[in-house]
């Protein structure tokens, strides 16, 4: 059955969501936000005394007097806050430059009107003297103290004890040292002994160090009993609504007021001991780290602290604020508890304890005692039947009845008011007061247990006015507000300094502190600091009243936490990256590295995760999402790093590609790390922005390759086939380019830390002075398909304007220089003989000046782009069979499996499929997914299964556009004159080849360079791959002169040196460069007769009738 809901019930409800609260589970490392803060004032002023006609009328006027010096005390606040905040405003008074200044006498009268309101105000503030000041003046020739102490008119002793403090703060950074009054004196030398507070040592109190393991204690044990109470009565939300026996209030008020004593005793230790260290500025000779310019607050503040006096600073501020929030949150719990509390113990007190004395003074007949308890409990009482017991047997001074009187006393959660407690405490201390007025004091007719009680009583109720008040109390306990406030300090550099620069402000000190040292235990509690300007900015609205302080707050803050999300910001992108780093590096080169004495350290740990987790961190009444704001900062440090690690690329040589790969991997780790914490664009999206390639066909990255290809790679290396590798020549050709040296940046834009930097760098050196399979693999990876048909199109070009350009002007040059006919020679005129045959046949293109520099070099250009070519497509297979086996799962190819006795294959391989069905990916689109999403999976699966299936080969189509630049008549020569093929006419290429093939056997002097040397094998590459392409291979083998001597040499294997030409050095080279040539034409045969089979599809055969020698012909 289906209920029906109107739109405006559904509305109503959807209107109920926003009231919904949305915790996002932040951890809490940060004091309570003040942004709004509500506190009740109950005090009274005793406005409302007139109400208690039922007290003693003195006390009334007691209570008038003290309104009176309450209002007393407002006033002098506020002179003190004047004084103390007052700016010298005479910098900004016009001066009289001379005394025949025309309006001189207009200036000064102006100054006098201007000044007259704030110096009548000053005036009054003669009035207040102090203790000190006055012993001070007493002391002198005319009166002696010390003589006035023996005649007991002074008591030194306890004003000795009044100065114990070696310091007592004032205002911020103002301070007193009561005992410099007495050591100033004038008997002062002579009675130097009757003094304890002018001793120098340093109180313990000073020393914040050696109370911290006291302090760690209290705030242990502390929380501990709180977070018990605080589960039981906050989370499971039984704080408001269950009643508690009395025991139970108790518990909570006693824990309330215990929270605020130590709050109260751990905020005194952090000011005694600011104080004290602003009256004793360090120097150079006690800091090694002090300048000796250092100014005064500079000394006091900044470096006069050392690092585990500033942990130790921070970590107490971290107590009182932490414990302030956790508190915050039981205040309702708790000022349930303090008003059952106070309520329950002032009517016990008031109904039951107070009985027994009003009887005996009844019986007595001690009216003024009677008098003074009457009035007590008129004032308090709060009846069960809303009067008192009119039969109550202690009025008429009988005992009570043997059954006992029963009175009920009444539980509400309701406090006295201000006044009523201020009554109740001042007459019940006129009772237990040792002097009066009187010469026989209250407390003679008293017992002494009804003493006792009435102490202890008095003594507890002195908290009931600070609990009542439980919010402001809190407040007051925790506020440390005056460590930023530096007024006097700035008074004293007589107009020098407008304001003090961060570095000597202690919350900046302290938090600062934090993000230097970098230590994990305090990291969660760099916050704390930042509150300490909270304090401030609330104590100068409403204590000081001033607008100006505020204003230089604010603008302290928005420097202090730009630097702070800035150096945070680095920190954690650093840690980060030296995690990723230290992941990465190779183990076995960390093992190596550690048996040789040297350690790569690991990131240690840090708790950078919960400051990452702070969305809505309060400042100054503004709410601060801290993660948004070190996002930004990341994001661009990460780009900044892809950034740096392509500009370093590109300001080295091809052989860095392999490095530049590491770094993108070390990137793409720490982007993956952070992402884990925070909201950052996609790695592929900040790859391709710091490679220029969001909208362009091809980045920075490619563009490099094909500049380095082009300007250093195809001229300056050499290609060794034994090695697969190019190094680079030892006789450059060409100059080497210019490079743009990359900026200097901090290690961690690198991978990661020193360290790592060197470490890596050791590792990547190996891969500096060759170009081989690990740079084409990188370079396969990093261009992708599409970079690399662009590197391949420009080499291309590159390849035909050298063929159709440089070579074919050489090629056309060398042909008309060499020998129109020469034939091979005979056997029988022995290997010498045919080394000086073709030496002489061959001497023009011997010493032919050009041909072993532009015209080998050019062949060498040609002939390491086709090596790059055939290395790229084979280095870009490799990576196509490992995509697909590591496709194969999903798309159920599956390898065939090991087939014991007895068993049938496909038994076993349809078990096998039915056990990888789930990773099917196709079948599972076409099940679930959209009609795009299904289009998309069947296209990749056979793009994935055809990509290799179909033999699909690059370097097919590269050879065939290569031999389409061959279209000059020169290469293949005039058609022979038999109809067949040219034999003994050096009219095609491959005989100019066979010349150069000559020309580069030739062994070389000692101190020469080989050809292998200077052009490696991308020479012979270019000669045979032009060979093939015009179909001129067998042609060479079989008239190549260099092959014909090697024959002749290897049957009569003569050592001879012909023209100073060893032969049998020659024939050995002969005989490598034979094989090479043989490799080279392997495997361009293998790639071409493809090309030949699928272009002809009919095989074309014609006959020849045999050659017929010359003597058989004339015969015939």
């Amino acid at each position: 059955m289906t209920t029906h809901v109107t739109l405006e019930d559904a509305l109503s409800n959807v209107d109920l969501l926003e009231e919904l609260p949305l915790p996002d589970q932040q951890p809490c490392i940060e004091p309570p936000p003040s942004s709004i803060m509500y506190q009740a004032n109950f005090d009274t002023n005793f406005e409302d005394r007139n109400a208690f006609v039922t007290g003693i009328a003195r006390y009334i006027e007691q209570a008038t007097v003290h309104s009176s010096m309450n209002e007393m005390l407002e006033e002098g606040h506020e002179y003190a806050v004047m004084l103390y905040t007052w700016r010298s405003c005479s910098r900004a008074i016009p001066q009289v430059k001379c005394n025949e200044q025309p309006n001189r006498v207009e200036i000064y009268e102006k100054t006098v009107e201007v000044l007259e309101p704030e110096v009548t105000k000053l005036m009054k503030f003669m009035y207040f003297q102090v203790m000190g000041f006055g012993l001070y003046l007493m002391d002198g020739n005319v009166s002696n103290i010390y003589k006035l102490d023996a005649k007991k008119r002074i008591n030194l002793s306890k004003i000795d004890k009044f100065f114990k403090l070696q310091v007592v703060p004032l205002f911020g950074d103002m301070q007193i040292e009561l005992s410099r009054y007495i050591e100033t004196s004038a008997h002062y030398e002579e009675n130097k002994s009757k003094w304890t507070c002018t001793q120098s040592s340093i109180s313990p109190q000073y020393n914040l160090c050696e109370q911290m393991v006291q302090i760690r204690e209290d705030h242990i044990r502390f929380i501990s009993e709180l977070a018990r109470y605080s589960n039981s009565e906050v989370v499971t939300g039984s704080g408001l609504d269950s009643q508690k026996s009395d025991e139970e209030y108790r518990e909570l008020f006693d824990l309330a007021l215990r929270g605020l004593q130590l709050l109260s005793k751990w905020s005194t230790h952090v000011m005694e001991v600011y104080s004290w260290k602003l009256v004793h500025p360090t120097d150079k000779f006690c800091n090694k780290d002090c300048p000796g310019t250092a100014e005064e607050y500079e000394r006091a503040t900044r470096y006069n602290y050392t690092s585990e006096e500033k942990f130790a600073l921070v970590e107490v501020i971290a107590m009182i604020k932490g414990l302030q929030v956790l508190m915050g949150r039981m205040e309702s719990v708790f000022n349930q508890a303090i008003r059952n509390t106070i309520y329950a113990a002032l009517q016990d007190f008031a109904q039951m304890t107070l009985r027994e004395p009003l009887r005996q003074a009844v019986r007595k007949k001690k009216n003024v005692l009677i008098s003074v308890l009457q009035a007590i409990r008129k004032t308090v009482c709060d009846w069960e039947g809303a009067r008192e017991p009119p039969n109550d047997p202690c009025l008429r001074g009988e005992k009570d009845p043997k059954g006992g009187f029963d009175i009920k006393v009444p539980r509400r959660a309701v406090g006295p008011s201000s006044t009523q407690l201020y009554m109740v405490r001042t007459m019940l201390e006129s009772l237990i007061a040792d002097k009066s007025g009187s010469k026989k004091t209250l407390r003679s007719s008293l017992d002494g247990p009804i003493v006792v009680a009435i102490e202890d009583f008095h003594k507890h109720s002195f908290f009931f006015t600070h609990l009542l008040n439980f919010s402001e109390a809190l407040q007051q306990c925790c506020d440390l507000s005056q460590l930023w406030f530096r007024e006097f300090f700035l008074e004293l550099t007589m107009g020098r300094r407008i304001q003090f620069p961060i570095e000597m402000s202690m919350p900046w000190i302290l938090t600062d502190h934090i993000l230097e040292t970098k230590e994990p235990s305090m990291m969660e509690y760099v916050l704390y600091p930042l509150d300490l300007y909270n304090d401030s900015g609330y104590y100068a609205l409403t204590k000081f009243k001033k607008q100006f302080l505020y204003d230089e707050i604010e603008a302290e803050v928005n420097l202090c936490f730009d630097q702070f999300v800035y150096k945070l910001a680095d920190q954690i992108f650093a840690y980060y990256k030296a995690m990723a780093g230290s992941v990465l590096l190779d183990k076995r080169f960390r093992a190596e590295c550690k048996n040789y004495g040297v350690i790569i350290p690991y990131p240690p740990s840090n708790r950078y995760e919960t400051l990452l987790k702070q969305r809505h961190v309060q400042l100054l009444g503004r709410s601060i999402d801290l993660n948004r704001l070190i996002t930004q900062r990341i994001s661009a440090a990460m780009y900044k790093s892809l950034d740096h690690a392509i500009s370093r690329f590109e300001s080295e040589d091809l052989t860095s590609i392999v490095e530049l790969e590491w770094l993108l991997e070390i990137n793409r780790l720490t982007h993956r790390l952070l992402s884990k914490h925070m909201t950052l664009d996609s790695f592929d999206a900040m790859f391709r922005e710091a490679n220029h390639n969001v909208s362009a066909p091809y980045g920075r990255i490619t563009l490099h390759v094909f500049w380095e290809l082009n300007f250093d790679f195809l001229p300056n290396y050499c290609y060794n086939g034994s090695t697969n590798r190019f190094v680079r020549t030892a006789i450059p050709f060409t100059q080497e380019p210019q490079r743009d040296k990359p900026a200097n940046v901090q290690p961690y834009y690198l991978y990661g830390s020193k360290p790592l930097n060197i470490a890596y760098s050791h590792i990547y050196s190996s891969y500096r002075n060759f170009v081989g399979p690990p740079h084409f693999k990188t370079i396969c990876r990093l261009l992708g398909y599409q970079g690399i048909a662009v590197v391949m199109e420009e080499l291309l070009k590159i390849v035909k304007s050298l063929l159709q350009g440089t070579i074919l002007q050489y090629v056309k040059t060398l042909i008309e220089v060499m020998p129109k006919i020469c034939r091979l020679p005979r056997h029988e005129y022995g290997s010498p003989g045919i080394l000086e045959f073709f030496h002489h046949q061959l001497k023009d293109i011997i010493e032919y000046a050009e041909l072993k520099t532009d015209v080998f070099q050019s062949l060498r250009e040609v002939g390491n782009a086709i090596l790059f070519c055939l290395l790229i497509e084979q280095a870009l297979s490799q990576e196509e069979v490992c995509d697909l086996l590591h496709a194969a799962p999903f798309q159920n190819i599956l390898p065939r499996v090991y087939i014991k006795e007895g068993e049938r294959l496909e038994v076993r391989m349809k078990r096998l499929e039915a056990k990888y069905a789930p990773l099917h990916l196709v079948p599972l689109i076409e099940r679930l997914g959209t009609p795009q999403q299904i289009a998309i999976a069947r296209e990749g699966d056979l793009l994935t299964k055809e990509r290799l299936c179909c033999g699909l080969s690059m370097f097919e189509v590269i050879l065939t556009r290569i031999r389409s630049f061959l279209n000059d008549g020169v290469w293949r020569g005039p058609p022979p004159t038999n109809g067949v093929m040219h034999v003994d006419e050096c009219m095609e290429f491959h005989r100019l080849w066979s010349a150069m093939q000559f020309v580069y056997c030739i062994p070389v002097g000692t101190h020469e360079f080989t050809a292998e040397q200077c052009f490696g094998d991308g020479l012979n590459w270019a000669g045979c791959a032009v060979i093939v392409l015009l179909g001129q291979q067998r042609r060479f083998d079989l008239f190549d002169f260099c092959y014909h001597l090697l024959k002749v040499q290897r049957q009569d294997g003569k050592d001879e040196i012909i023209k100073n030409v060893p032969l049998k050095k020659m024939a050995d080279r002969i005989r490598k460069y034979q094989i090479l040539n043989n490799e080279i034409f392997a495997i361009l045969n293998k790639y071409m007769k493809a090309v030949e089979t699928d272009s002809s599809t009919v095989e074309h055969v014609r006959c020849f009738q045999p050659p017929i020698h010359q003597s058989l012909a004339t015969t015939c």
